[in-house]
């Protein structure tokens, strides 16, 4: 609970005389004893008060900020008058997977970052209000899925990921039979498979899919698109098909060593670590263990604070940068160092040492400087010879970020046109070079945000609406 009042009798500069306020936060020892989300929720009178921080600019730069161009100011003047359930109509409107986005999203890069408040003061807490506004709709019955008559046409989503979760949810509320097709036996792509339950808890995800099939959405999973599916299949058996895969690929540690036992890729840890389908992988036992994890982005974030929550004596976080460099994102890192991570700013690794049987024993790594500037801004790092040192370890977890992979060309797929890295080439309306397929996300713009890839489903389920609403003549 907080103190609304405002000294200021002007509604415009409310944000001068209130502080900005996060999250509750469980403290750093409760949390790395599970695996729950870290964060509570605003009480209602703290949301109104933070969202009356809003000064409602006649051009938003928050708005321009967001991948999804969300009408922030518009949802913040309904949170700050108390009207909770049109603000989050509003919100819904925009981004029917704001409970999600709020949690996963990079706000600090994105619409805070560009809040005119920044700088001046601490930007609007617009991802905390957003969270608190998609749990206040669905606490209070704001979920709606009901469903027109069906319109006779179907469509094939491959991929439950972000992106096809989107896509469907739109196709469904306008009448369409929709099926989605995965590979996985649980849906929800990357937001199961790569993002820890502390920050995401699979009910959150378990809900959306809830809501999908009471809107009539068929899931057929363990079906790979290539192997079990042919996408001339279901062109045959839909009337429109929207690829939603995954096309991602880990970059390696490329020393010398690197192959050792106990050297083990981020998105393989982190899926054992978090769901309860049983992996073909080797069982990693990180209790009393010493813990080394190479990167500095939101994925070795990730990595640290999980491994914490394995019962990791220690976990150390290599990065070859300082911290200003850091990619991954503030308020992860410090929850990171809350939790009992630590870091060793520029240094690089060299080799993984191994015992005479390939077991790993230490890694080696090399001091770095920070050098010259590259034409995005970012420092470039120079090593210092003769700085080497060894750091004995258990388990080294790599995040070393992703590469393009290119998509599965095999059968009528091999007709999809694609750019210089195998990715998929799409015009405005995300129609890829076969009339009625459709795609967005990772297979088409490589690894990248989930507000980027929802956009991309979103704007497919309009392209595929426009589409099989043309003429006939037209889509043949």
């Amino acid at each position: 609970m907080s103190n609304t009042g405002s000294t200021n009798s002007n509604p415009k500069y409310a944000w001068s005389d209130l502080v900005h306020r996060g999250l509750p936060k469980r403290s750093g020892q409760e949390r790395v004893s599970d695996s729950l989300e870290i964060y509570g929720l605003y009480d209602d009178e703290t949301a109104r008060e933070q969202a009356s921080r809003c000064i409602q600019c006649p051009n938003p730069s928050c708005v321009s900020g967001c991948p999804m161009c969300n009408p922030i100011p518009q949802w913040m003047q309904l949170t700050a008058e108390g009207r909770f359930l049109e603000a989050a109509a509003v919100l819904g409107s925009v981004s029917c997977m704001a409970d999600i986005c709020a949690r996963v999203c990079p706000q600090e890069r994105l619409c805070e970052e560009n809040c005119i408040l920044n700088g001046t003061s601490e930007p609007v807490a617009i991802a905390s209000i957003e969270r608190f506004l998609a749990e206040y709709g669905a606490a209070h019955g704001h979920l709606d899925t009901s469903t027109p008559p069906p319109n006779g046409l179907k469509v094939a989503v491959v991929g439950s990921g972000p992106g096809g979760l989107a896509c469907a949810e739109e196709l469904a509320k306008t009448g369409y039979a929709v099926t989605i097709f995965d590979a996985s036996l649980v849906p929800g792509g990357l937001l199961v498979n790569g993002t820890p339950t502390f920050k995401l808890e699979k009910s959150i995800i378990e809900r959306r899919v809830q809501i999908l099939q009471k809107r009539g959405v068929q899931f057929r999973l363990g079906v790979t698109l290539g192997e079990d599916l042919m996408l001339g299949e279901l062109r045959a058996q839909f009337s429109a098909v929207f690829l939603g895969l995954d096309s991602r690929s880990a970059r390696p540690l490329k020393v010398p060593g690197a192959e050792a036992r106990g050297v083990m890729q981020a998105l393989p840890f982190i899926l054992q670590k978090n769901t309860p389908v049983p992996l073909e992988l080797p069982p990693m036992d990180l209790s009393g263990k010493r813990v080394v994890v190479v990167g500095g982005g939101d994925t070795a974030i990730d990595c640290a604070r999980t491994a914490l929550r394995c019962g990791a004596r220690e976990v150390l976080c290599s990065y070859r940068r300082d911290q200003d460099a850091m990619p991954c994102t503030p308020h992860e890192f410090q929850n990171a160092l809350e939790e009992g991570a630590k870091f060793l700013f520029q240094t690089e690794p060299v080799e993984v040492l191994s015992t005479p049987d390939g077991q790993l024993s230490a890694l080696r790594l090399l001091r770095t400087t920070p050098g010259s500037k590259g034409a995005d801004g970012r420092t470039f790092f120079a090593p210092q010879p003769g700085t080497e040192f060894n750091l004995e370890t258990d388990w080294v977890i790599l995040a070393l970020g992703f590469d393009h992979v290119a998509c599965p060309h095999s059968g009528s797929a091999g007709e999809l046109g694609t750019n210089d890295w195998g990715g998929l080439v799409v015009d405005g309306q995300q129609m890829t070079s076969i009339p009625g397929v459709f795609a967005g996300g990772d297979v088409v713009r490589g690894p990248s945000l989930v507000l980027h890839t929802v956009r991309d489903g979103r704007n497919a389920a309009r392209g595929i609406h426009a589409y099989l609403s043309a003429p006939q003549p037209a889509r043949s």
